[in-house]
């Protein structure tokens, strides 16, 4: 110990060199089914934030605890190094972005180290080595070879600050803000390379059901995206067009089309504008898909509506998508929010076909019709104004029409589109194509993988397209010249399979070993940040999809529990260096050490939760580990001899009831409430020592929980201290302790411990007792106990009436019915409780709290040894209380 508290640095380093040089965190490769733990790697940005820290102290404590109780835990770490900050910062200190990613390791590997996270670094992968990102290249192939992957000409997602394309996951809010810089994102034409997640959209959307280990938010979320929609596809003639499908939810609604809207880069429109100059200057200038209001421009066109015969006036309309449906729809305004607005600005008729459903509707009357001149009307309810369908309800309307208008036909719709990887940058995966004047696109043979990056050129754009040497080559299939694709894959696709390379990080013959996969797949528990629930996560199941399909995976879903852990904020803002208010993780561990920061963090709040930093917790955080420090040193030193008593007993009790708690908590990663168990139990030690001599065993058995507690979250100084309580092996070998009871049984003795306590607390203050000469607690008398057990379980209408029947309770007369009568009225909130020989020892463990708070002796009775005026008040859970002043 030294004057400030223990010695962290010393503590921590002296064990982290033990750890390394026992190599105590290795798998190894002929574990049979491991449980495998895993945090999101990092991308290296040089520094660890505050949300690394937590992220990785959550799984490192989880990992720890696993092993602790017995099981082989695989806990690998890797880095996400590709990507357009580590080029960005490559070209504005004039290095190369391999470097820059390798300093920004090493510094971040150092930090990992220095907090004492356990990982098998043996394991390690960095995604920008050409040992990882061949086999990106080899999935590429592989997925293109099962016809999962096309080029085509796209509208894209382009940033012009990064200068690069972006999936529709990587384009933010409704103001359409890049994902890395919060530039505004345009809209281009490219071609480009697409993954064809979408022939997997049905599977992706329907497994959510089975992830029963997520949250709930992120599952929806992932529906969302998806964003199946069942309806109806049908035909509307346009004059000179031919028959032009539209998709819609609701054709129970189409007697109420009043207008028909087509994308401005639908083909009909793009024809338009080529012979029409306002289509043109529409199309080209003011056309705004994310405006705060519908726009377009009425053609001359006119549309057949298919149901109604009618025609239709055609616009070409900026809200309508080309991406979304077919990109043209029947604009029905009187019952569509997006319909009503346009059609309040063009001056197109608003027409009502459906009523809300009347309360006492029959099914057959045709309900009034509703007035949607100001409003539409967006609910289902009873069509109205809809010639022979009018008096259905929607559901029915809807069934009815698809199968009598001749050109509909179910179908569905998703928003999800297909995965574009093509990024206009350096420091990434080549795709690996080349480009032939006779052969066209080439996918690049395995053998001749990987296609390595070139040697780095600052320049403005792709890099890539100034590597001319590296860009001309020969065709693989006809030998003739040929130039290289410059694209490189989106970074997602890195981190879709590297939980499948650590199962075998140095394979040079596949990306895994698919027997050890198939043994050691799925992660069991897998952990970090919300941003992360649609892109990287349904990336990651799509690939394991299609890996389980052609690759012999026999998992279809890469993660069985997930865990996406809450912000680290300070003073209710997330830590950000823009905002100035950044904690530095190493500061920490150089004031106060690493299990400081470890342990602050995990007791502050349950994982999912967001929590604010706080310098006093950490001051508490680290006082408590040199309390801790010193009441261990202190009993190593002195030892402890007293008595196997009462005393003892309910400490032992205490350490069961901790322990049983802990496990829980710990298995569920509620760390928070693990340590907060722990903490008490620790200050039940230090109480236990200060009111009498503590029995030896006990003492000694109550310190070693409480250190092996404590070693999943702060392993340093559990490891120093489980050194002083006279053990050799290391603590994260050792075995979890164990408890003699189960929870329930610890949370009702707790619960008749603490009522007593605070009954004893409100009569001393209500009758104004300010010295106690002795204090009397008595257990209620059997037949109650068993008169509160036939209460819970009987349904019976009379419960009084029931308890009659039983001769032992009837034979208490009054005091039976007043007892029934108390039961009767609390019915719902009965609880059970210990029996009465169990709560008689629990009180009288206890009664030395008592003891030790009023400075009076406490006498623990049992109902048979005293009279009828006391007992009266004894009932389960609360026993009668006699002070005496």
């Amino acid at each position: 110990m030294s004057d400030a508290g223990y010695d962290h640095a010393a503590v921590e380093r002296r064990w982290q060199e033990a750890w390394d040089e026992a190599n105590v965190y290795r798998t190894p490769d002929d574990v049979e089914d491991p449980t495998y733990v895993l945090g999101m790697y990092p991308y290296p940005s040089g520094k660890l934030h505050m949300g690394h820290v937590r992220n990785y102290t959550i799984t490192d404590a989880y990992a720890r605890f696993r092993r602790m109780r017995g099981d082989e835990v695989l806990h690998p770490m890797g880095w996400d190094a590709f990507g357009l900050p580590a080029e960005n910062a490559a070209k504005e200190r004039d290095t190369n972005p391999r470097d820059w990613t390798f300093d920004c390791i090493e510094t971040m590997r150092d930090q990992m180290d220095a907090m004492g996270f356990g990982y098998d670094w043996e394991r390690e992968i960095t995604t920008c080595t050409p040992e990882y990102y061949r086999w990106n290249q080899w999935l590429f192939s592989r997925f293109h070879d099962e016809g999962l992957v096309e080029r085509r000409d796209a509208e894209v997602n382009w940033c012009p600050e990064c200068e690069t394309v972006l999936a529709d996951e990587q384009v933010e809010g409704e103001a359409e803000l890049c994902w890395r810089c919060d530039t505004p994102v345009e809209t281009r034409e490219l071609e480009q390379w697409f993954l064809q997640i979408t022939e997997y959209a049905d599977e992706l959307l329907e497994a959510i059901d089975d992830l029963e280990g997520w949250p709930n938010s992120v599952r929806q979320m992932q529906r969302n995206w998806i964003g199946r929609q069942y309806g109806t596809e049908l035909e509307f003639h346009v004059d000179g067009y031919g028959e032009v499908e539209a998709f819609t939810t609701r054709v129970d609604t189409i007697y109420g089309a009043t207008f028909f809207a087509l994308a401005p880069d639908h083909p009909i429109s793009e024809e338009l504008a080529a012979e029409d100059e306002e289509i043109r200057h529409f199309v080209e200038h003011e056309a705004d898909p994310e405006g705060d209001e519908p726009n377009g421009i009425e053609t001359d066109l006119t549309a057949t509506n298919p149901a109604t015969g009618e025609d239709l006036p055609v616009f070409v309309a900026d809200f309508v998508l080309s991406d979304v449906g077919t990109g043209a729809l029947m604009g029905v305004p009187g019952h569509d929010d997006r319909d009503h607005a346009f059609a309040s600005k063009m001056g197109v008729d608003i027409e009502p076909v459906i009523a809300p459903e009347p309360e006492d509707w029959d099914g057959e009357t045709v309900p009034d019709t509703p007035d949607v001149s100001e409003a539409a009307y967006t609910e289902d309810g009873v069509l109205v104004n809809s010639g022979d369908y009018s008096g259905l309800d929607s559901e029915t309307g809807r069934d009815q029409l698809t199968e009598d208008i001749e050109s509909a036909s179910k179908a569905k719709q998703y928003q999800l589109r297909d995965w574009g990887i093509s990024r206009q940058r350096y420091w990434g995966t080549p795709i690996p194509v080349v480009h032939c004047d006779d052969c066209g696109p080439v996918v690049v043979p395995e053998e001749d993988l990987p296609v390595e990056l070139p040697e780095f050129i600052n320049t403005t754009g792709n890099p890539l397209d100034a590597a001319e040497e590296w860009k001309q080559t020969t065709c693989p299939d006809c030998g003739g010249d040929a130039t290289r694709e410059t694209d490189t894959m989106d970074t997602f696709v890195d981190s879709s399979w590297y939980f499948l390379r650590y199962v075998s990080p140095d394979l040079d013959e596949a990306p895994f070993d698919l027997d050890r996969a198939n043994d050691w797949m799925p992660v069991d528990q897998y952990v970090g940040g919300i941003e992360h629930a649609v892109m990287h996560l349904l990336y990651s199941r799509f690939f394991t999809k299609v890996l389980a399909d052609h690759e012999g995976l026999e998992h279809r879903e890469p993660f069985t529990n997930l865990l996406a852990q809450g912000m680290v904020q300070l003073e209710g803002e997330k830590m950000s260096k823009s905002k100035g208010n950044v904690v530095s993780p190493q500061r920490i561990v150089e004031e106060y050490g690493a299990d400081t920061a470890r342990l602050f963090m995990m007791q502050a709040a349950q994982p999912e939760r967001d929590f604010d930093w706080s310098e006093e917790g950490v001051r508490s955080t680290y006082a408590f580990l040199g309390r801790l420090t010193e009441l261990v040193e202190d009993v190593a030193a002195n030892g402890a001899d007293g008595p196997d008593d009462a005393v003892a007993s309910y400490v032992d009790a205490e350490i069961d009831a901790t322990i049983a708690i802990a496990t829980d908590e710990y298995d569920d990663l509620t760390f928070n409430k693990a340590l907060r168990e722990t903490q008490s139990l620790t200050r039940t030690l230090r109480q236990y020592a200060e009111h009498a001599d503590p029995h030896a065993e006990t003492f000694e058995r109550g310190l070693s929980a409480v250190v092996r507690l404590l070693a999943p979250v702060a392993p340093h100084v559990a490891e120093e201290l489980y050194e002083t309580l006279g053990h050799d092996e290391f603590v994260v070998d050792a075995a979890w302790p164990t408890a003699q009871v189960d929870r329930d049984h610890v949370e009702k003795r707790r619960r008749l411990v603490e009522n007593t306590r605070e009954d004893v607390r409100d009569i001393v203050e209500v009758a104004g007792i300010d010295d106690p000469r002795e204090i009397e607690v008595v257990v209620a008398p059997e037949w109650k106990y068993d008169a509160l057990e036939i209460a819970i379980e009987s349904d019976a209408d009379n419960l009084i009436g029931e308890l009659m029947g039983e001769s032992h309770i009837r034979e208490q007369g009054d005091a039976a019915a007043d007892y029934g009568q108390d039961l009767q009225a609390e019915r719902e909130a009965l609880e059970t409780t210990l029996g009465p020989d169990a709560e008689h020892a629990a009180l009288e463990s206890a009664a030395w709290l008592l003891e030790r708070e009023f400075d009076a002796p406490v006498r623990v009775r049992r109902a048979d040894e005293v009279d009828d005026s006391v007992l009266k008040n004894a009932e389960p859970g609360r026993p009668a209380i006699e002070i005496e002043d």
